[in-house]
């Protein structure tokens, strides 16, 4: 079996906005010029679609089911679907045993979204015992089984801990939402969507380390890769909020404001990434474009709707027609052509007309038709992913070109805290901290979480052993709740004072693992802030 024949599904999204690629992948190493469309980058974008989309609909199922919704047995086939559509991705490289061992694995565990929900609902101890063990079953077999896969490429531990962290972010978005904690609930959401492509690049790039020849020595950790993968993310993300939020404002839901609020950060999230490429200007210019008839018009005919507004409804409707134009002849001027306007233009409309499609088959009660157009949907966006990247690349090679051998940190120069504030800054942008730094017992703590965000880092939990992995860059560090220990790389190290939780959140000595991970610490005794600054 060929790689082409699980990739064309993903190949063919990308037609309507052809990408314009001038490097050739049929060498048998990296292209001379860079590409955002070489056999292992698309081995990569092909589980960043399929990955991703688990996550969504997952979450999705367990709150259908919760809301006992019309729509809740079909979310729950859409789910199921979704792993068989992984089943020749896994063939056309392991073959037909190891295909049908994962499914058996990875089909088997999808029950616990309804088996949770149903414990939620009764508050039964027991069964959600049950769906923990069954859970934490999985991780660890699916966990064995791609180490065993790779040969040891994804090592098994790494592999169940990273599991386990998407499980159960998979959970804290249901929990959150089930306590009404809707803000808390489309944070994490973000995150566990945000994660899965981090998945899928650590997946393909074990299996391309595993068999460079089948990917014709290509990388999918190339910078072209990881621009592809991030607009994949964003533009997935994009496409599942708004159906998402359509779908609860039509439906008057508490959560609507908040799923809102997702979708700015969706924006903001966009906006950095256009202006990490054509400067504060062009991320600019792409905002005013990509709010006033785009976001605001789904939300206005989500209103004009509730009220039966007809002529309303036709002009927010004209709206959407309207930024199709705008945004496509935006793309089209940004890349200097590379991805022409036309084309722009004509899959943002055909976006646009999948959003709406969906929002009609919902107001319709259409169960299946609406998951049948989710599916299309969301695999369309990753067609866009591939052309915008694709483009960008062509016209900016020299942004491009391959990385270092090994992982690199993100270009952060400076994160300053302040005890008691849940506001960082981040090279002076303020962003959001779930908790704030606080003083222990003499020593200054702060949430793991963020603070590995904010340096590039990833972070794991394993439940059953209180356990906490951050990998940063080239480097392992694991740490257990109520230890002062910490294992760096494989060595014990004194963590100076005990990790704890707060407020559901790890909370780790902040000099400890800053000059870990090389950044020098400096105190602002006069007002209690903190800066943290890369070391030379």
């Amino acid at each position: 079996m060929t790689t082409k024949r699980w990739l064309t599904p993903v190949l063919s999204l990308s037609l309507l906005v052809p990408t314009i690629a001038a490097a050739s992948t049929a060498s048998a190493a990296e292209p001379a010029k860079p590409s955002a469309s070489t056999p292992a980058v698309e081995l990569r974008a092909t589980f960043d679609y399929l990955l991703s989309e688990h996550f969504a609909l997952a979450v999705d199922a367990m709150i259908k089911k919760y809301d006992h919704s019309f729509d809740a047995a079909a979310a729950q086939t859409a789910l199921e679907k979704n792993a068989k559509d992984m089943v020749p991705a896994i063939a056309s490289i392991y073959g037909d045993a190891g295909a049908q061992a994962f499914d058996k694995i990875f089909s088997g565990h999808l029950n616990y979204t309804k088996d949770y929900v149903a414990a939620v609902e009764t508050n039964n101890a027991a069964e959600k015992a049950d769906v923990a063990a069954e859970i934490e079953e999985f991780a660890v077999n699916l966990g064995s089984f791609l180490g065993k896969a790779t040969g040891g490429k994804l090592p098994a531990a790494t592999a169940q801990s990273v599991l386990r962290t998407h499980e159960a972010q998979v959970k804290e978005v249901f929990d959150d939402y089930v306590a009404g904690d809707y803000g808390d609930a489309l944070t994490t959401y973000r995150e566990g969507l945000g994660f899965m492509f981090k998945i899928s690049g650590a997946l393909s790039g074990a299996i391309v380390s595993q068999m460079p020849d089948k990917f014709m020595g290509t990388r999918s950790d190339t910078p072209a890769g990881d621009l592809r993968s991030a607009l994949n993310n964003l533009a997935a993300e994009h496409y599942a909020l708004a159906a998402f939020s359509m779908q609860k404002g039509f439906g008057k839901s508490p959560a609507y404001p908040a799923i809102l609020k997702a979708e700015e950060g969706n924006t903001d999230s966009w906006t950095a990434a256009v202006a990490s490429v054509y400067g504060k200007a062009g991320g600019d210019a792409f905002k005013q474009v990509w709010v006033g008839d785009h976001i605001n018009a789904q939300d206005q005919i989500v209103q004009a709707t509730l009220k039966g507004n007809a002529s309303d409804i036709a002009a927010a409707r004209a709206k959407l027609s309207k930024f199709s134009v705008d945004f496509g002849n935006f793309l089209g001027a940004a890349t200097e052509g590379n991805l022409p306007a036309a084309a722009a233009t004509a899959a943002v409309a055909e976006h646009e007309r999948l959003v709406l499609e969906a929002f009609d088959l919902y107001m319709a009660k259409d169960a299946s038709g609406l998951y049948a157009s989710y599916d299309k949907g969301y695999s369309f966006m990753f067609g866009v992913g591939k052309a915008l990247g694709g483009a960008i690349v062509t016209q900016k090679p020299e942004m491009f070109g391959m990385k270092p051998t090994g992982p690199v940190m993100p270009s952060v120069k400076s994160i300053w805290l302040k005890v008691g504030s849940k506001t960082a800054k981040v090279d002076a942008q303020s962003v959001a901290m779930d908790v704030a730094p606080g003083v222990w017992n003499g020593t200054t703590y702060v949430s793991l979480r963020t603070l590995t965000m904010a340096l590039g880092a990833n972070i794991s939990w394993n439940p059953a052993k209180n356990e906490v992995t951050v990998m940063a860059g080239s480097d392992t560090m694991v740490f257990w709740i109520g230890s002062d220990m910490a294992k760096v790389n494989g060595k014990t190290m004194d963590a100076g004072s005990k990790l704890f939780i707060k407020e559901g959140r790890t909370q780790v000595p902040l000099r400890f693992i800053a000059e870990l991970l090389g950044w020098k610490l400096d105190w602002n005794t006069a007002d209690w802030s903190i800066t943290l600054t890369k070391a030379m």
